[in-house]
């Protein structure tokens, strides 16, 4: 077997009933095809741990789960247009808080992001206050063209 596989739990209650039938790891791992260390490592895990199941890594648990990833999913290609603190409204109502930004993160590490829910639109005074902004740089920068000429037109009178 390759080094980077875990060994089957099947496997490794094979090497434990031999083990326990009073082989030696030389004899086992000749009968199941192991390396020696990997046969004296997985029966120390058993007489440690009393055991042979490979355990959970370690890690912080997903705040969603695979259920509600799929819900959210759903309902995503449902209405794209959905936005995430929309989303995270509707996942209230079954009892599930989860952030919006975790929402928006979920959904794109699944590679959705042709429908990823999109982010609040700009409210209305930001876009006033932006367009109001824009039409006095148009004005100012009239204003000081006419100046511009009417100054060149003065001097242009004065060296003649």
């Amino acid at each position: 077997m390759p080094r980077s596989k875990e060994i089957p739990e099947d496997v490794k209650e094979k090497i434990i009933f031999y083990h326990k039938s009073g082989k030696g790891y030389k004899a086992i791992s000749k009968i199941m095809g192991l390396h020696r260390s990997t046969v004296r490592t997985i029966i120390s895990k058993w007489k440690t741990l009393g055991t042979v199941m490979n355990l959970p890594r370690s890690g912080r648990p997903t705040k969603i789960s695979p259920r509600t990833q799929r819900k959210i999913i759903q309902e995503v290609t449902k209405k794209p247009e959905i936005t995430s603190k929309e989303l995270q409204a509707s996942l209230a109502l079954a009892k599930i808080r989860v952030h919006d930004s975790t929402i928006r993160r979920r959904l794109g590490q699944i590679r959705k992001r042709e429908i990823v829910s999109k982010r609040k639109t700009l409210q209305k005074k930001k876009i006033n206050a932006c367009v109001l902004f824009e039409n006095n740089l148009q004005e100012d920068s009239q204003v000081y063209e006419e100046n511009l000429l009417k100054t060149e037109v003065a001097e242009v009178e004065v060296f003649i």
